[in-house]
Parts: structure tokens; sequence; C-alpha cells
């Protein structure tokens, strides 16, 4: 079998994939028909309320990302899987009625956006640490990268499906396609073997939610990881909020260019998971060159003079993104202790997708006042910042060594430096990570 889908070779594993794909193709007509319904149907174009209601799907993870850990480390995995993919159906359910019906208003919108933001908080640490119960230790990196390219998969058909569903049938029925593909996940979860599974100890007693906190503290090398994240998650990755206002504002295009826009960014991300795939180990290196490729690509985005052109741009900017996220991703699975891998992903998925609900509207009110383009030129101008500000904090304090060598083949070089003896952020041999 080919390196690249190693992890297929696990049954478990290959049922829920199949399942999750098919939930991912849906998960992203749902997030386009949403954002659809409220520009163009539910507001006059205003991103403001874009804005508001991403931050609503995101704040929870936010405020409950201890709680959600600590569930995560307590319980069965699957079990909660089960109960939330579930919950997430209704959910869906109750907005498609309501578009169908012809009674959605904004504060409907607003109210389930919040509660599936819940739903997820609790959803995503579990659905994360899941998928090192169902393999092995060797095949974990791999196992990542190949859900990063199930849901950008998901990313490249579902956007243009729903621009031309919602062309064609209406913004409703476009919904209810996303609560029929939650079927398929709640079935591959049903259909699993469980004394194939290899679960993590389970949590008992007080005092979880602090231990996870205290663990990560006392690591640096993912307190780092979890930065450049948090920064690229809060400035860079509202992309729900910055394509549609390029598309509606900037371009004057209707829902099939929209939704064309984020399959073609997902061409990107999608590569950028299979090539993830077949590294055997993720390395530092790899996430700061994939960071400085997004901040030269988003840059080029922001400036795009044309529809065809900014489309264009936004293959290497998912290319990057996703290099970098699935790159940190595993670092963190990879390097956290099994006992608090669900607190310490939790803390990770708080840090990424928790720094939205302070983004999101930030970046919403710069579109009302400044114009679409500068929600774009705000991310690589915060990713730039933070990089360059990492990459000497780790010159400084962790001892090591960060270059970059302009040659045919140019390469960023990691390594420490002998003179002081500390824990470096990077691999743990002195040899150069090229």
């Amino acid at each position: 079998m080919s390196p690249t889908f190693t992890s297929f070779a696990v049954r478990n594993y290959r049922i829920f994939y199949a399942g999750s794909f098919v939930s991912n193709i849906g998960t992203w007509m749902g997030r386009v028909a949403q954002d659809w319904l409220v520009l163009t149907e539910l507001t006059d174009h205003s991103s403001q309320a874009l804005g508001i209601v991403t931050g609503l799907q995101f704040l929870p993870f936010l405020v409950l990302a201890p709680w959600a850990g600590a569930i995560a480390d307590r319980f069965p995995k699957r079990r909660i899987l089960l109960v939330t993919q579930t919950l997430l159906l209704v959910t869906s359910l109750v907005l498609a009625a309501l578009v169908l019906f012809g009674v959605a208003a904004l504060w409907h919108v607003y109210l389930i956006a919040l509660a599936q933001g819940v739903v997820t908080a609790i959803d995503n640490p579990a659905r994360q640490s899941f998928v090192s119960e169902m393999v092995p230790r060797d095949k974990l990196a791999n196992a990542v990268a190949l859900n990063s390219a199930s849901f950008n998969a998901g990313r490249l058909i579902g956007p243009g499906l729903a621009g031309l569903m919602i062309a064609a049938v209406g913004t409703g029925w476009t919904l209810l396609v996303n609560v029929a593909t939650f079927v398929f996940v709640i079935a591959a979860l049903a259909l699993l073997r469980p004394g194939e599974l290899m679960p993590a100890p389970l949590t008992r007693g007080k005092g979880a939610i602090r231990d996870g906190i205290r663990y990560v503290r006392n690591r640096p090398d993912l307190k780092v990881v979890m930065l450049l994240v948090f920064v690229l998650g809060t400035f860079g990755m509202n992309f729900q909020v910055t394509t549609a206002l390029m598309a509606t504002q900037e371009f004057g295009k209707g829902p099939t260019e929209y939704g064309i826009l984020g399959s073609i960014m997902a061409t990107g991300s999608l590569t950028a998971a299979l090539l993830s795939a077949r590294r055997a180990r993720p390395r530092l290196r790899i996430l700061l060159v994939a960071l400085a490729g997004f901040t030269l690509s988003t840059t080029a985005a922001a400036l795009a003079p044309t529809y065809t052109l900014f489309a264009l741009s936004l293959v290497p900017v998912g290319l990057s993104a996703l290099t970098a996220l699935t790159t940190a991703n595993a670092m963190v699975q990879l390097r956290a202790d099994p006992l608090v891998r669900g607190r310490v992903m939790a803390l990770y998925m708080a840090i990424f997708m928790g720094g939205t609900p302070i983004g999101a509207p930030i970046i919403g009110w710069i579109g009302e006042v400044f114009g679409a383009r500068w929600t774009i030129a705000i991310g690589p101008i915060a990713v730039g910042v933070t990089l360059v500000a990492v990459m000497w904090w780790l010159a400084r304090e962790q001892n090591v060594r960060v270059s970059f060598e302009s040659q045919r083949h140019p390469r960023l070089t990691i390594e420490a430096v002998p003179p002081k003896v500390r824990d470096t952020v990077t691999e743990p041999a002195p040899e150069a990570a090229r």
C-alpha cells in the first residue's frame, strides 16, 4: 500500500474515514448555505452579522475547552461522538426546517450557531484524540493528515455543490442535504469493532482540568505551536467571512462563484494534506515554512485585482494553511501523553478555533469600515509579525539557530547550538533539520 494511505489498512479507521468524508461534504454545504442565508436573505450583505454568526459558532471552543477535554479523557470517545453527531443532526434539521417553511429569522441562526458551537466544542477533542485509538502510533501522523485530506476533499466538493444547489433549488434544500450526511458518520461509528480499538486509560477523580492545563504550561514546545496556531486561526483563517465579502462586495458575484472559491482553495488544502500524509514525522521547520508561505500568498490574495486572480491565489493559501495546521495537529498529538491527550487537544482546538469569536467580529467590522480587501490583509500582517517574533525567541531563549539558505534549492535550517544546555522546541537530535 502507498505510504500516503497506510492507515487504510486498519479496518476501523477505514470505515470511520468513509463516514466522515461524506459528512464533511455536507458540513461544507451547510456552511456555505448558512453564510448565503445570512448575507443575502436575512440581511443586506451585512459582514458584521456574518461575523457574529461565525463568532457564536466558535465561542464555546474558548469557554468550554477545559471541560470538553476532561469529558474526552473521562468517557469512551466513541460514545461521546455518537451523542454529539446526533445532536448536530437535530440542530441542522431545525435550521433547514425554519428556512424551508419560510420563518427563519436572524436570531434563529444566531441561536442555532451557538448551540452547534457548544456541541462541536465537546465533539472536536474527542474526535481528534479518537484517531489515536484506531491506529497504532507509527500510523498516527498519517491518519491525522488523511483526516485533513477528508476535511478538505469535502471542502473541495461541498462549496461548489452548495452554490449550484442554492441557485437551482434554494438554501433550505441545501441545508437539508447537510442533515442527511450526518447519518453516514453515525452509521460508521456504529459499525466500528470495539475489540479492535486501543482506548487510552480513562481519567478518574478530581483535578483533571487542572492537570491538563499544568501539563501544557510546562511544555514550551506545545506552547509555541499553540501560539502560532492561535494567531493563524484568529486572524488568518476566517475564510467564511473573507471569501464571502470578496465575492459579493469586491467582485459582485453570485452564489455559484462564491461556492467555487471554497472549492478552488480546497485544491491547495487537499494537496497539502496528501503531501503531509507521506511524512512519517511532523517537524517544526515545516510549520515555520508553511506559515511564511501563508503570509506571502494571503498578501497576494488581498491585492488581487480580478476575481480570477483572487481565485487562483487561494490555491497556495489553502496549501500553506493546511500544511501548517496538519503539522501542528500531528506535533501536538504525538508529543502529548495519552493520559492527557484529550485535554491537550481540547486546549489546542480552543486556541485554534476559540480565537475566531475574537477575530471574526473584528474582521467583520474591518470589512464594514475599510472594505473587503482588508479583511484578508490583516491575516498576513498578524501571522508574519508572530512568525518573526517566534523565530527571534527560538534563537534567543531556546538556544536554537534558525537560518535560511538561498541556494539552488532554498532550505530553512533549525538546529540546536551546543554552548548552552536547554530544552528546545525542535527535534531532540542536534543535527540540522533539513
